[in-house]
């Protein structure tokens, strides 16, 4: 039997709450519905080796796929698999989404019979705000659990999720930056890597040494994907024009550390073309780069029609054989759609692709349904068949939600101490603004029915008895608003806090934005209201994309801006406690806060690197050069931090003792400079430079608090014509301290990967000279000298 636990909320105002909060619980599960689909069991063929668990999954994916008439092998290779049932094989469906929280936003997952609710964390770039890879992991473990136990549930298709997306949200206009984890290339790898282990039931870090998945992750969109509809440039239609330099430090790198760090089981190759080709017909990049260069062991799926578009708006293909031609031979292994199912027969007849181009993807899928342990009878009694519906939105899962969404809250302004509010001085509140009491925008997107719906005006109703609402506009266009009314309830109150930002109508999957600036009448709303309060309002932004909100940042009569995202079913508490004072904001812009002047830069232009003969600004902190209204990693606290290397005297060894080490001229690093191809050097040579790094961290008070530790690396001359970054983010942790608790954070720093630049031509150097890291104001120079 399932369970609703009552969401615990440790505050001043957690009588109140509860109530409310056992009010909205939703009713227990009621008894687990259905088997599971599976194989190999009882009435499977016998004798036969795909059903011997006991065999390698290679040897038993070719057996089961040697077995296959050819119209049962082309039937596969759609996400919607039929079942065959001469094999005893259940159909099987790939696409399932787990973004944020298991959701039914695919195919696979059914949500609507005894389990109708999980655990619905934080939309990414909230959660991403936390700079807390321990945090992000246990995410995913929640997630691998819930999606498990929802399959064991009988309510589910598939164990293949479609998540993360760890695309580099390189414009703020771009309608999904809201589901990755920011701009910076490190941190998303990272964020990538963790989550991707926690899904799949490994380790957070160190080897694997199994390849079963407690449910399969999938790191998409590969690559260079990062446009919805601008002006009517669709992401169908779109041809990214990169670099191999840009490819090599902003574009990959996220997607290599999700395979070589993550053990990624899934890639989802993305619609638009890169330098003229589609990416699921690209064999360089699926083929050589994904699985030869880097490792990777899995399966590749389009996103979804992504195939026909390749022929019906791309034109690349000239005919559907060719189109389904063009992916297998490239690498694709199942397409979103039944594209693929439909023509390859007819490809197969005229000898555009073999039987032995769909042997290949059919052995990696087969595969992973055999890693997932779905060939080895009823999965309620394997590895995982422990796993039940009482798994589902448990106490712990549901506060891990809330320190998600408390963590990634980022305070953006905090003039005179406006906040913290004091409960006992706040008799009368003033709630404004369509997003204080929508719960649904809490969520984001690609979200499923959460197992708690508190808005934020619902949680501060219960540490303010008079709490007073005006929603001023019905929704973030804003075309209308009742500011008179609005300005009523703010003049007569204590205090006033205002809930305002954007919404799924205004950035979503295929909306890009026109405009950085709040829509419609928000700004003249904010500015009314300011002016009649009694004192400092404060300011609260539902939203994943960067606003412009210079004009709330230096008007005085807003004392506070708190950032906070879309924060998931906790949001509404959490958006409390942290305006009250019962948690202390640690959280971290992973995004650069753009003017409104940025948007006359097309959305189409990929290059990152500035072009000063141009006026081409540049894109993310790495190669931004222009004004800004908040930095990455900017984001206040209650408390005061300090940051400072604890010993500069540390020098990594000097290239002059590595035996056989040759450095090599490079001109663009500048004249007479001199720089070291890094694949040359070798994994040993790379090994011997590593050093450690120690920075101490004083919480100076007065609160208890959670800091971000974000280290940086900088170059002299990043103007110099080499495409140096002006600074890069290479390591962070976040440390939870008391007040006026000093600790230490030790980075473990690899030259060869974080002290290397892209050239040009896509290769990785080092440059000769001085190199320095940042912390904080802190900073310590490195010199690499033959």
């Amino acid at each position: 039997m399932g369970r609703r636990s009552r969401f615990v909320v440790p505050s001043a105002a957690a009588a109140a709450l509860a109530v409310l909060l056992q009010l909205l619980a939703r009713s227990p599960h009621a008894a687990v519905a259905a088997d599971p689909p599976f194989t190999c069991g009882a009435g499977a063929p016998p004798n036969v080796a795909f059903c011997d668990r006991w065999l390698p999954v290679e040897r038993r994916a070719d057996d089961l796929v040697s077995r296959l008439t050819v119209e049962e092998k082309i039937s596969q290779l759609g996400d919607q698999s039929p079942a065959i049932q001469r094999l005893g094989l259940p159909a099987y469906k790939w696409w399932s989404e787990a973004l944020h929280g298991v959701a039914n936003a695919g195919r696979g997952i059914h949500l609507d019979g005894p389990l109708r609710a999980t655990t619905s964390f934080p939309q990414v770039i909230l959660t991403a705000a936390s700079f807390n890879p321990h945090l992000w992991y246990r995410i995913g473990q929640v997630i691998g659990v819930e999606a498990r136990a929802v399959y064991n549930n009988g309510q589910a298709e598939g164990l293949t999720f479609w998540a993360p997306n760890i695309n580099v949200f390189r414009d703020p206009r771009w309608g999904r930056g809201q589901e990755t984890p920011g701009e910076d290339p490190t941190m998303t790898g990272k964020y990538a890597a963790v989550f991707v282990r926690g899904v799949q039931g490994y380790s957070m870090a160190g080897p694997v040494n199994s390849t079963d998945l407690e449910a399969s992750a999938c790191c998409k969109h590969f690559t260079a994907y990062d446009l919805e509809n601008w002006k009517g440039v669709t992401r169908f239609a779109f041809d990214a024009k990169v670099s191999a330099q840009d490819l090599e430090d902003t574009y990959n790198p996220p997607f290599k550390s999700c395979v070589e760090d993550g053990h990624s089981s899934g890639i989802m190759c993305s619609y638009n073309r890169v330098n003229g080709v589609p990416t699921c017909a690209d064999y360089n990049l699926l083929s050589k780069t994904a699985r030869k260069d880097w490792g990777f062991y899995g399966y590749i799926t389009s996103d979804c029609d992504a195939v026909q578009i390749i022929h019906d708006v791309q034109g690349y293909a000239k005919t559907a054989e060719d189109a389904v031609a063009d992916v297998l031979k490239a690498g694709m292994d199942v397409n979103c759609g039944s594209y693929v199912q439909q023509h390859a027969a007819s490809a197969l007849q005229q000898g555009k692709i073999t039987e032995q181009d769909i042997n290949r993807a059919l052995h990696n899928l087969f595969t992973i349904r055999m890693r997932l342990g779905l060939f080895n009878g009823n999965p309620k009694n394997n590895r995982y068949g422990n796993i039940g519906a009482d798994q589902v939105c448990t106490q712990e899962h549901q506060n891990l939600a809330l320190e998600a969404a408390l963590d990634g809250i980022v305070l953006l302004k905090n003039d005179a101490n406006a906040l913290p509010l004091s409960k006992p001085k706040v008799t009368s509140l003033a709630v404004i603004g369509f997003n204080a009491d929508n719960a649904t925008t809490l969520l984001g997107n690609y979200f499923g029915p959460p197992c708690i719906s508190v808005t934020p005006l619902q949680a501060l109703q219960g540490y303010v008895k008079d709490t007073r609402f005006v929603a001023a506009c019905d929704s973030a266009a804003c075309a209308a608003a009742t500011i008179p009314e609005a300005v009523g309830a703010a003049s007569s109150a204590d205090s006033v806090v205002l809930f305002l930002g954007l919404d799924q109508n205004q950035e979503r999957e295929e909306v890009d934005r026109l405009d950085l600036t709040l829509p419609g009448m928000q700004q003249s709303l904010i500015e009314s209201v300011a002016n009649a309060a009694k004192k400092p309002v404060v300011l609260v932004l539902l939203c994943g994309g960067p606003v412009d909100v210079s004009f709330a940042k230096t008007n005085p009569k807003i004392g506070a801006i708190v950032w906070a995202g879309y924060p998931g079913q906790a949001g509404g508490i959490a958006i409390a406690q942290v305006l009250f004072g019962e948690h202390n904001p640690g959280g971290r812009l992973p995004v650069t806060w753009y003017p409104q002047d940025y948007t006359r830069i097309p959305m189409t232009d990929m290059r990152m690197r500035a072009d000063p003969a141009t006026g081409y600004p540049g894109r993310t902190y790495r190669f931004y050069h222009g004004p800004t209204v908040y930095n990455f990693g900017y984001g206040l606290s209650y408390s005061k931090y300090s940051h400072r290397f604890v010993t500069k005297g540390t020098k990594p060894p000097s290239m002059s003792n590595i035996a056989g080490l040759k450095a090599m001229a490079t001109s663009a690093a500048g004249a007479g400079a001199v720089s070291y191809d890094v694949e040359a050097m070798g994994d040993e040579t790379c090994e011997r430079l590593k050093f450690p790094a120690l920075v101490r961290v004083q919480n100076h008070g007065p609160m208890d608090g959670r800091q971000p530790v974000l280290l940086f690396l900088r170059w002299p001359n990043a103007t110099d014509g080499s495409g140096r970054p002006a600074s890069q983010l290479i390591a962070f942790e976040s440390l939870h301290l008391k007040a006026m608790q000093t600790a230490h954070v030790e980075f473990e720093v690899s030259p060869c990967k974080h002290f290397s630049r892209a050239t040009a031509d896509g290769k990785k150097v080092i440059d000769q000279g001085s190199h320095f890291m940042m912390v904080g104001e802190d900073e310590f120079e490195l010199s690499f000298m033959a």
